[in-house]
């Protein structure tokens, strides 16, 4: 537990912080019209490495990434930024690195929320991905607060100011307890 804002990514971080939220996302096979989102693709991995650390490899988490691309049919290369699971702990804002590093996404406009209001516990992956779908809608990358050096096992692209851009799908990735790893790719239709 941070004892100030968390900082993921940032070399400084000092850990987490709480917060509380809930989300909700409705899922159907009709295919509705306008701006609706489609879920392109999705898995999941479980690492069963400890109760509440990750793997130190991320090769579990870069395997649910590489199933939810293949599932999606889309190019990686369409992946407009990853809303990342960012603690702001070292082992999971490492393992993360090194899971997108696998995965060739490195390059690619990443961001954590969890700076804005703190770690959500079982509500985290459903809101950011709420928040991932206003994102690309709006054609904008939220910043990673908190974020000012990168401190990472290795080199991923930390969003640090408020982006606008074309964006037509994302990568969200969650990591928790017991080791298990998830990833969905949304796109617009």
């Amino acid at each position: 537990m941070s004892d100030e804002l968390c900082k993921p990514f940032d070399k400084d971080r000092k850990g987490i912080n709480l917060g509380e939220a809930a989300a909700t996302v409705i899922l159907s096979i009709n295919k509705p019209g306008g701006d609706a989102i489609q879920l392109a693709g999705g898995a999941v991995s479980n690492d069963a490495n400890h109760i509440s650390g990750p793997s130190r490899t991320g090769q579990e988490l870069f395997q649910a990434i590489d199933a939810a691309l293949q599932e999606s049919g889309i190019d990686k290369k369409e992946i407009g930024f990853i809303s990342a699971h960012g603690t702001a702990t070292l082992y999971n804002d490492d393992m993360e690195s090194k899971a997108i590093t696998l995965a060739g996404l490195q390059e690619v406009p990443l961001n954590s929320l969890k700076g804005f209001y703190g770690h959500t516990l079982g509500a985290a992956g459903l809101l950011e991905v709420v928040i991932s779908i206003q994102s690309l809608k709006e054609g904008k990358i939220i910043p990673t607060k908190g974020f000012d050096k990168a401190g990472t096992a290795m080199p991923v692209n930390v969003c640090s100011n408020l982006t606008e851009k074309e964006l037509k799908a994302c990568l969200k990735t969650a990591s928790g307890f017991g080791g298990c790893n998830a990833a969905v790719i949304l796109r617009l239709n």
